[in-house]
């Protein structure tokens, strides 16, 4: 059978997951989401529109996947909170390839005050109300995932406290290199500025095989959701 691929994802292998998934099995689906949902943000640039598209597809493949699973309402609930823990801690991978990119550019003089950048810091600053927005978009408005949204109410994600640390880091190394007096030419930050949204996305690529020696240190659950 011809596997269809939908933004990058393959949402029957993901169904399949979830529908044959026991109740003991969260971890498996934890880590099956991360890695779905990571390879396609490797496959494309990273911007807030391909983001929510991706969030999007993983997320109704859970819900399909849920609705065919024989579990209790309970354990599905659980297994779909595995499953935004999955997204949660790729999107958090993607806020750290961001602030790479872009902490190259600052490094080498660039100010956080160009246009671009400013989007860019914006765009960071997103992305945790992106991946609640995208998922309750694309999930049903009844069901389990109601009680995976209850349990997560005023809790924080990996991926809002990734983007908090990465903004305050940004700033604070462009207030040391507007105090170093170190700043680029106009021509050569255009040049550095019009290459961001390919540079944060070979960051993540780059940062695929370290993912993969490592990625239960580097995808953490969000808190309450363990």
């Amino acid at each position: 059978m011809t596997m269809i691929l939908k933004n990058g994802i393959d949402q029957a292998a993901l169904i399949t997951k979830f529908t044959d998934a026991s109740a003991r099995q969260g971890e498996t689906i934890r880590k099956a989401v991360h890695e779905a949902t990571l390879k396609a943000l490797q496959g494309r640039e990273l911007t807030l529109a391909n983001i929510r598209q991706v969030l999007g597809t993983v997320t109704k493949a859970a819900s399909a996947g849920a609705e065919g699973s024989k579990l209790p309402a309970p354990d599905v609930q659980a297994l779909l909170a595995k499953a935004f823990a999955g997204m949660d801690g790729a999107l958090e991978q993607a806020v750290l390839a961001n602030q790479r990119a872009l902490q190259q550019l600052v490094d080498q003089g660039v100010s956080l005050r160009e246009t671009q950048l400013k989007k860019a810091l914006a765009d960071i600053e997103k992305m945790e109300d992106t991946l609640f927005a995208s998922v309750r978009k694309a999930a049903p408005m009844d069901g389990p995932w109601s009680g995976v949204f209850q349990a997560l109410q005023g809790k924080g994600t990996g991926t809002g406290a990734r983007a908090t640390a990465a903004l305050e880091q940004l700033m604070e190394d462009t207030h040391k290199n507007l105090r170093d007096g170190r700043a680029l030419s106009l021509r050569a930050t255009q040049a550095m500025l019009d290459s961001y949204a390919t540079l944060a996305s070979g960051v993540l690529i780059g940062m695929s095989e370290a993912l993969k020696q490592g990625g239960a240190a580097s995808g953490r659950t969000p808190s309450g959701s363990h």
